[in-house]
């Protein structure tokens, strides 16, 4: 899969209202459930714990925290583009994210985005990025939304 270059505002302009990308799919596994609970201090049972799962959780196994699966995004997003010529990049913002479906442990995720507004800021590029991380072979999205990003060119 090769990248989308990103060189300037004009480049993505080009973008605006299409698709940019689909990234490779990453396996969700106990252990890096495991080690998400343990950075996040979140050690639910429904996450950590697969033997009480089976037998108490609706979805008979354990299940990624839902903000592990947001926390995905840049792995994700760093594979479907490269922006080159900045200062800098910001992360300013996520709206109308709404979790879908619960992602299970072994399930393969990926993302999926699209240019969804483009603005110039007195020479900064806003890009709004609509973003869906979709579990492969499940109909439902495991998460949605729109993330922000501030690019400052050179």
């Amino acid at each position: 899969m090769s990248k989308v270059i990103i060189n300037s505002y004009e480049d993505f302009a080009k973008l605006l209202g299409q698709e940019i990308g689909k990234s490779d799919y990453l396996q969700v596994t106990q252990e890096r459930i495991n080690q998400f609970a343990d950075a996040t201090l979140d050690h639910q049972w429904i996450h950590v714990d697969p033997e009480r799962a089976k037998v108490e959780s609706p979805f008979k196994s354990t299940i990624a925290h839902g903000y592990l699966t947001l926390s995905l995004l840049p792995y994700f997003w760093n594979q479907i583009i490269e922006v080159n010529n900045l200062k800098m990049m910001i992360n300013y913002g996520i709206d109308k994210m709404k979790f879908g479906q619960a992602v299970l442990t072994g399930d393969r995720l990926r993302l999926v985005a699209t240019l969804h507004s483009l603005a110039n800021l007195r020479g900064v590029a806003k890009a709004e990025i609509k973003f869906v991380i979709e579990i492969e072979g499940a109909s439902k999205k495991a998460l949605e939304g729109i993330a922000t990003f501030l690019y400052y060119f050179n």
